[in-house]
């Protein structure tokens, strides 16, 4: 289906979406939308007037209104892995473009210029009614979404709802296209030694990505390109091994996950582990975490150093070199990295090709 230009065509979507459900209860938007040929949030946008309404795009007052919700479920996802988890909307600091949730259980790193569309949802699945607050970029794709869970507070967010409701209900949403990726930068012109005695400067994590834009380089090249002291490629079945010697010693670790817009954490432990077809899942009452086991093109252990010393990460990338999460130790800013996580990591083994 070509972009949405008129009303009947958001309707016929609408009712498309209905027939879908109908006949799979369980299908969920994203996949539905792929179905029709139409993004995520023009499938959302069609049911404007009967399953959604659409918010005004004032982020920061929306953000700190989450906090009146009580608990309430955080969900972000990637095209391979779906971050849920259970808390509150506390400790929302909002600066230009960039913006934290830091409560114990929700806990976010905001971007909020792929913030563009709002809608408070309503669906009717095999489970009953879900209400939600689901946020989406300038192409369709979904950021962020907020479940009510059975704590919430119900009345807050038909206060919110009225608060933040848009007099533009148009079930029609523009959307524009993504520009593409530039191709990677040919690995011979790349200066390799320095990259790597800037990664070996590193002062935080969170400078790789100054160090990637100085370099020219996408994440997979630096992984490629550090040496293997610095990042080791090993097996795709990491996660599986991270997670059930996490499990297993009762280590608290930090899970990340991310969409154009938000990076989600998890900080705790993760106990229930299970494969069910190509998904390998996290299933913990306030913590789920789905992967879809296929899309892990390579899985890479990765060494930063920082002020508070070496800190260790498994990484797990997609085909196209997109990264699909990351997990690390448990740790707070400035405190060292747990010698237990570190242990636990430097065990896995360095992935060899069959040949």
């Amino acid at each position: 289906m070509d972009m949405l230009r008129s009303e009947s065509q958001a309707n016929g979507l609408h009712q498309a979406w209905h027939d879908l459900r109908q006949n799979n209860p369980r299908l969920r938007a994203r996949d539905g939308a792929r179905q029709l040929g139409v993004s995520e949030g023009e499938l959302v946008a069609s049911g404007c007037g009967r399953t959604a309404v659409r918010l005004k795009p004032r982020w920061q007052s929306l953000l700190h209104a989450l906090g009146s919700l009580g608990p309430a479920m955080a969900l972000t996802r990637n095209e391979h892995a779906v971050h849920e988890r259970h808390g509150r909307y506390r400790n929302i600091r909002v600066f230009g473009n960039m913006g934290l949730v830091l409560d114990d259980g929700i806990d976010l790193r905001l971007f909020l210029a792929h913030w563009h569309h709002a809608f408070a949802v309503t669906e009717q699945g095999a489970d009953g009614s879900r209400q939600s607050l689901q946020v989406f970029d300038s192409d369709g794709t979904a950021v962020h979404k907020v479940y009510l869970t059975a704590q919430s507070d119900g009345a807050a967010y038909q206060d919110l709802l009225e608060r933040f409701r848009d007099p533009d209900q148009d079930p029609v949403l523009n959307v524009f296209a993504r520009p593409p990726a530039p191709p990677p930068q040919p690995e011979e012109t790349i200066d390799v030694a320095g990259l790597q005695r800037h990664w070996d400067a590193l002062q935080d994590t969170h400078d790789f990505h100054d160090l990637l834009q100085e370099f020219g380089v996408t994440r997979i090249q630096a992984m490629r390109l550090a040496g293997s002291e610095r990042a080791r490629e090993v097996g795709p079945d990491s996660l599986q091994q991270v997670f059930e010697s996490a499990r297993d010693a009762d280590l608290p670790i930090m899970v990340f996950v991310g969409s154009p817009g938000v990076v989600q954490i998890h900080t705790g432990t993760v106990k229930r582990l299970y494969e069910v077809g190509e998904w390998y899942n996290v299933l913990d009452p306030a913590f789920n975490l789905h992967l879809r086991q296929p899309a892990v093109s390579s899985a890479w252990m990765v060494k930063k150093p920082t002020v508070d010393g070496p800190v260790h990460s498994l990484e797990l990338y997609a085909e196209d070199g997109q990264l699909i999460l990351q997990v690390f130790g448990a740790r707070k800013p400035g405190k060292p990295e747990n010698v237990g996580w570190r242990s636990l990591i430097q065990c896995l083994q360095p992935f060899r090709a069959r040949t």
